[in-house]
């Protein structure tokens, strides 16, 4: 069983901005939610930083909260 690579290690991105809102888009899902790690194959260590850029995203206004 292949294990999926990080996302952000395989592009060499070391922070997360919020702004960057096409990026954090590929880990939402069509509902609005954040994608668990195991289905998006995200690092620990990144996962946390990418559901603190979502929320903060949301936050200001760049991505909704919920999509209908």
């Amino acid at each position: 069983m292949s294990e999926k690579q990080c996302y952000f290690k395989e592009n060499n991105i070391e922070h997360i901005d919020y702004k960057h809102v096409h990026i954090l888009k590929e880990f939402v899902n069509p509902n609005g939610r954040i994608i668990g790690r195991k289905r998006s194959g995200v690092s620990a260590k990144m996962q946390r930083r990418l559901a603190q850029a979502i929320k903060r995203a949301r936050f200001m206004s760049l991505m909704p909260y919920i999509n209908r």
